[in-house]
């Protein structure tokens, strides 16, 4: 649709007469205040979930990109010779920054929340974990199985690429759904907008025709109602922001953890966005009430 900015000016001015023309209360009024306030406050929600599914893909892949896991299963007498031995294969692999064996308090920790605090490794059959970092160059993973399978029988490599990428590929399509969800807001809020502007029309049927005997151009009628819908659709999503990020706020902290919604909120900069929502939620009000103002005035000659 084309910006119309004397429209956009006129709306900036205002005009104390033209506003008389639309009721300042009523049920109109007060679906618009609502509707755009609830839609507002979702809005938030989307784009906090948005922007929290973005981190998350883009923390999950640098992470698991930079790490494999290598598991010694062997007999307990062979254990320590065989994890020797592939740190010592890990160490003349190209590709590899570091390679560690995990002390069994780390892997106690890694169990714990599946077999408790409590955990004794010598009482279960666990295997050996050694974490190895990748150089910004990578490792062949293929080459190292072959190596591993032949001097190390009891290691085997996971490269966490046959889950990494269904995690990864399920927080963008979280973020996707961040986004498609925005634009169904603000359908909605043009939709509702729309129906509370011809609602409003065609109850003030008699007065648009006494004006128009008067001299009043459609234009001039029309800005009337673009000016008061979108100024009751800023308002509305203005108290809609506000009570969306005190919500946001009181979410649980993710602190030192990593999980989704632990960790949905804003962070830094991003605390910014929200603003932006009042703004476009008056843009599409404006532009949804000129719409529907153009065209119930056309009904009605």
């Amino acid at each position: 649709m084309k910006v119309d900015f004397k429209l956009v000016g006129a709306l900036i001015a205002g005009d104390t007469q033209a506003d008389r023309i639309v009721p300042p209360t009523g049920f109109t009024a007060q679906l618009t205040l609502f509707a755009a306030g609830a839609m507002a406050f979702l809005a938030v929600f989307a784009l906090a979930l948005s922007l929290a599914a973005g981190r998350l893909a883009e923390r999950w892949g640098d992470e698991l990109a930079r790490t494999s896991t290598i598991r010694i299963v062997a007999p307990v007498g062979q254990v320590d010779a065989q994890t020797d031995a592939a740190l010592a294969v890990l160490s003349t692999t190209a590709g590899v920054a570091s390679a560690r064996a995990l002390t069994d308090e780390e892997q106690e920790a890694l169990l714990a929340p599946w077999f408790g605090a409590d955990l004794q490794l010598d009482s279960l059959p666990v295997p050996r974990l050694i974490e190895v970092i990748e150089a910004a160059s990578g490792f062949d993973a293929n080459g190292l199985r072959l190596r591993l399978s032949a001097e190390v029988p009891g290691a085997f490599l996971d490269d966490h690429t046959r889950w990494r990428a269904p995690l990864v590929e399920a927080a963008s399509r979280l973020r996707l759904l961040g986004w498609v969800a925005l634009v169904l807001i603000a359908t909605a809020v043009a939709a509702m907008v729309t129906l509370a502007a011809n609602a409003a029309l065609a109850a003030n049927a008699q007065v648009i025709a006494v004006l128009r005997l008067v001299g009043a151009t459609d234009r001039y009628i029309s800005q009337a109602f673009v000016r008061r819908f979108t100024l009751r659709a800023l308002v509305g999503s203005v108290i809609g922001m506000v009570l969306g990020m005190i919500a946001v706020v009181l979410l649980p902290s993710s602190g030192d953890a990593s999980g989704f919604l632990t960790g949905l909120g804003f962070q830094g900069m991003s605390w910014l966005v929200p603003l932006f929502v009042p703004v476009l939620t008056a843009g599409v009000a404006l532009m949804a009430t000129a719409f529907a103002s153009r065209r119930a005035l056309e009904a009605l000659s």
